[in-house]
């Protein structure tokens, strides 16, 4: 549970605007779980610019071909203190620290033929001109007898640095097996713990589950989430199929959530509150929640709508993301979706979503979505409030067909809205 920069700043963030949301997580978010600040691509880029990535950018590197903040942004990363400085702030302060990588070995080393720490190898003997990024033009990839060297040298700085999270970026799409695991090698060496998520997961295959779990902690499911209800609704069934398998053994990855204030300087649109309904905003959080994904908060924070924040700071929603099991889509019919999950006191959850444009009223039998046919109390995780039920008497004649002597639930659903409920 964290903040991620790329939605609100894209390439562009500074160390002020880090820490700014740093502060602003800490006082308000900590206490509910919220623990880590991660800066996302081209820290390194002096020239970096909203909407997009430059050409042939003359990234800041050290003496052995390993990427340095950029000091304009970062002032306290000047003398080449990289972003221990910082990181000991974001510490002080009883959080975490992360940041983005690329795949690959920044082309200026390559151009410097930097010597990489460590070995007798440089940059243009393990640089692989063959296996380069699709999308970022700064990256070369890395030769089978460089890999290893090559990771374990940045992981040696990093972990100096007081790193605590890496986001590894073009690691899932095409699958990337061997950096993959000499990443997860370099961080099994390093001598602190480092969290481990790889990105960007377009079209992701769960032939890789095992391989996933071996040797990362989370990994992306979708490409990058934006504030359009098109871009949240397919991961309806990306989830799906990937929940099941979230557990302590690695986490499957919806993206961030692009809530607040987002597009201040990002890759895409301009200066925004993020383009949802309140319905919707509540959905997007809801079904990460049940899904048991990853939360990483997009929208600058200082700047973020209260009714927003609000969203992440609701204790009894957030225990279902800690400590819910068996989380699962029960059913997928007519626009309408119904996830379960069930809590380690015997509660259960289940979350109903309307995927339609417009608002439905639905009654359903609590049987449907797991809590047996006569629950008890049934509540409104969201508000706390209770859910009026009522023992149908006779076969119901709608859609979703109520049994006599079954509890039955009568449900008003926003457009693209939800309800989260526990028995």
């Amino acid at each position: 549970m964290g903040w991620n920069s790329w939605d609100a700043f894209g390439t562009t963030v500074t160390e002020d605007e880090v820490l700014e949301n740093a502060r602003f997580m800490a006082e308000h978010l900590l206490p509910y779980g919220w623990d880590t600040i991660v800066i996302d691509a081209d820290w390194a880029d002096p020239g970096a610019r909203a909407h997009g990535y430059n050409e042939h950018a003359e990234l800041v590197i050290d003496a052995h071909g390993r990427l340095l903040p950029d000091p304009v942004r970062f002032p306290s990363a000047a003398g080449d203190a990289g972003f221990g400085p910082l990181a000991e702030r974001i510490h002080a302060l009883g959080l975490k620290v992360g940041f983005h990588v690329m795949r690959g070995i920044p082309d200026v080393a390559v151009a410097a033929d930097s010597p990489i720490a460590g070995t007798s190898l440089t940059a243009s003997q393990i640089a692989d001109q063959a296996n380069r990024c699709e999308w970022n033009p700064h990256y070369a990839g890395l030769t089978a007898e460089g890999v290893q060297a090559y990771y374990d040298s940045c992981l040696a700085l990093y972990a100096e640095w007081g790193i605590d999270f890496i986001k590894a970026d073009d690691m899932l799409w095409p699958y990337q097996r061997a950096d993959i695991e000499a990443y997860a090698a370099a961080i099994e060496k390093a001598p602190r713990d480092i969290a481990l998520s790889l990105s960007p997961g377009r079209h992701m295959s769960m032939a890789h589950l095992e391989h996933l779990r071996e040797h990362a902690t989370m990994w992306r499911v979708s490409d990058d989430i934006w504030d359009s209800w098109t871009d949240i609704e397919p991961n309806f069934a990306r989830l799906a199929r990937w929940a099941p398998h979230a557990s302590a053994d690695g986490w499957p990855d919806g993206d961030m959530l692009p809530l607040g204030r987002i597009g201040v300087r990002a890759e895409r649109g301009e200066p925004r509150e993020a383009r949802f309904t309140p319905a919707e905003r509540r959905s997007i959080v809801t079904l990460w929640t049940i899904a048991r994904s990853p939360l990483m908060i997009g929208g600058h924070l200082p700047e973020s709508d209260p009714e927003t924040v609000a969203l992440f700071t609701n204790a009894d929603v957030l225990s279902i993301l800690a400590s819910s099991r068996n989380n699962r889509e029960l059913f997928r019919e007519r626009d309408l979706v119904v996830w379960a999950a069930e809590g380690p006191n015997g509660e259960r959850w289940a979350a109903v979503f309307n995927e339609r444009d417009v608002a439905a009223d639905e009654t359903l039998d609590a049987s449907w979505l797991g809590f047996g046919s006569a629950p008890g109390p049934v509540i409104d995780v969201w508000t706390g409030d209770p859910v009026p039920t009522e023992i149908a008497c006779e076969q119901s004649h709608d859609v979703y067909s109520v049994a006599p002597g079954s509890t039955a639930l009568r449900l008003t659903l926003e457009p693209h809205g939800c309800v989260l409920l526990r028995v």
